[in-house]
């Protein structure tokens, strides 16, 4: 089985990701199979190394940022393995301007699709191999080659979000939605940054909503029992209910091997709350402003 653990991005999926990628029947692509691209490798110790190991450190950055030689960056973790997906699989699969949908899949990437995951798969010797993906959902294209894919979705405050994207080195709305990643604003998106004087945390908060509407339209057209929408909030609060959650929709269940690992996991809600600091009122008030509704629909309280 193939199974995404997808979001956003900055929404808790690294946490959900190395968190079901304790259990010993699930493999995924590592950060230094990522690195080493043009080796192709299938990670095939990847599951056993990583099992052995603690925890990913708190704050860790992106490499793009120049991270190195940060403590930990060594370890055999999951990754989202952009790279080897655009030598092996599509190039351009890490960066598209909007959702990958099902029409885009071709007769020439359909294999190359459904072997990129079995050849892993078979190397690891595992059950489900869970893919770790944020941006766009790219369910609709992945479905095409891979019909009984499996998507946990993960949900996260989009006030949280967009504090967070503002923090990071890798994010590009400083350029303006012209030249960022995510293609052009709809229009009615556009207007209202216009409206909010072009303000970079409501940029942030409109690209959370575009995105969102990405995963609602790529869930209505996945059989339900193929989706799962997990909130990030609900998974710090009470860990345990929702892993077991996530563990039966994978067909997995809570083995004591898991258990093991799953304890050495350090998972609390302390920062769920840091946007309030992080924007000042009047930000916070124009994030709400346009978020307001799609918050309210996830169970989010202004």
């Amino acid at each position: 089985m193939l199974a995404l653990v997808t979001g956003t991005g900055r929404s808790g999926t690294t946490l959900v990701q190395e968190t079901l990628s304790r259990h010993p029947a699930t493999g995924f692509i590592s950060g230094i199979d990522d690195k080493l691209p043009r080796l192709n490798l299938r990670g095939r110790h990847n599951g056993r190394l990583y099992r052995l190991g603690g925890q990913r450190p708190a704050g860790m950055r992106a490499l793009a940022e120049g991270a190195l030689f940060q403590r930990g960056r060594m370890r055999v973790a999951p990754s989202e393995g952009y790279q080897l997906f655009d030598r092996h699989v599509m190039s351009g699969f890490s960066t598209p301007c909007r959702d990958l949908l099902a029409e885009d899949m071709t007769p020439h990437l359909r294999p190359r699709v459904v072997d990129f995951f079995e050849h892993r798969k078979g190397a690891q010797g595992c059950d489900v191999m869970v893919q770790h993906l944020t941006g766009w959902p790219r369910v609709g294209f992945l479905r095409e080659a891979v019909p009984d894919l499996k998507v946990v979705n993960v949900v996260r405050d989009g006030r949280a979000v967009a504090s967070s994207w503002l923090q990071m080195g890798w994010w590009d709305g400083w350029k303006g939605p012209d030249k960022w990643i995510y293609g052009p604003l709809p229009a009615d998106l556009q207007q209202e940054w216009v409206d909010h004087r072009r303000s970079f945390p409501v940029l942030a908060a409109l690209a959370w909503k575009m995105l969102m509407a990405a995963y609602e339209d790529a869930r209505a057209l996945t059989p339900a029992d193929q989706w799962l929408d997990v909130r990030y909030e609900d998974f710090l609060l009470d860990p345990v209910a929702t892993c077991k959650q996530m563990l039966e929709f994978l067909g997995l269940d809570w083995s004591p091997e898991f258990q093991a690992g799953f304890e050495r996991q350090q998972i609390t809600s302390g920062r769920s709350q840091a946007y309030r600091e992080e924007l000042t009122p009047k930000q916070l008030s124009d994030v709400e402003d346009v978020l307001a509704e799609p918050l309210a629909r996830w169970g989010y309280s202004l």
